[in-house]
């Protein structure tokens, strides 16, 4: 695993590692039209173990995100409930805002274990089949504080933001409104990015644009399936993957 500050070459990668950042970007694609979230949850855990730095893959993954998330949502705007999404914004931008100060300013390293960490804990419950339920203020604060800081430190709060949304939304609006907000979030974070001085590594995501594209149509029929209530499994699988990616890439940085 190779950490970097974000200005290093590709050209520091090998064949393989090229071969598993084009087979991680499918899956990005894959999962996020499929469940609605988890485009960068999902797939950031896998991509630090090639490069260890968050800084590197997120500016690729919030272009990737706002293409096909507008995309999804461009025809299903009658879907997105607006005044929640409004009140939800609101609640989440102070611990957004924290989390973006934290990973501009904390060490990549610190920033892929806090990664690894969420994410072992994503991955144990999809494992365990059980879910994150929102119920009561404690669980309401949980959700929405550490979703939105997850969030904002690099894009990993998906799962906590559906737990506290699932509860409040038909679900036939919830999948597009939170489509919407991860739009908001994603603007939020480009802006930031380019007053910071970040590298967007735009020939990267690029190159990736297809294969992201790939992965959004395979998980449009995953989505379909999901609709008839097959998720449950798919999840445990998930679940273990992450798990072990988790451990290994905590392990890694030992």
């Amino acid at each position: 695993m190779l950490t970097w500050t974000g200005h290093a070459p590709w050209s520091a990668l090998g064949t393989l590692d090229w071969v598993l950042l084009c087979l991680f970007f499918i899956w990005s694609g894959f999962v996020r039209s499929g469940l609605g979230f988890g485009g960068a949850a999902l797939t950031l855990p896998f991509l630090l173990l090639v490069v260890g730095d968050p800084l590197v893959f997120l500016p690729p993954i919030c272009f990737h995100l706002l293409f096909f998330s507008l995309l999804t949502v461009a025809t299903r705007l009658d879907f997105v409930n607006w005044r929640y999404l409004g009140r939800l914004i609101s609640l989440i931008v102070l611990p957004v805002a924290a989390g973006l100060i934290g990973l501009l300013n904390l060490p990549g390293v610190f920033m892929s274990a806090f990664v690894y960490a969420i994410t072992l804990l994503y991955g144990s419950m999809y494992l365990l089949g059980r879910e994150f339920v929102s119920g009561g203020r404690i669980m309401d604060g949980v959700c929405l504080l550490g979703g939105g800081y997850a969030a904002g430190a690099s894009l990993i709060g998906a799962p906590l933001m559906v737990a506290y949304s699932a509860p409040r939304l038909p679900s036939e609006q919830l999948r597009d409104t939170l489509f919407v907000l991860w739009i908001v979030m994603v603007l939020a974070k480009l802006a930031t990015f380019v007053s910071a001085g970040v590298n967007l590594q735009l020939p990267f995501m690029l190159a990736m644009f297809p294969l992201v594209a790939l992965g959004h149509v395979a998980g449009l029929r995953l989505h379909r399936a999901i609709v008839r209530g097959g998720a449950a499994r798919f999840r445990r699988v998930i679940g273990g993957g992450l798990v072990l990616v988790s451990l290994f890439g905590l392990f890694a940085l030992l």
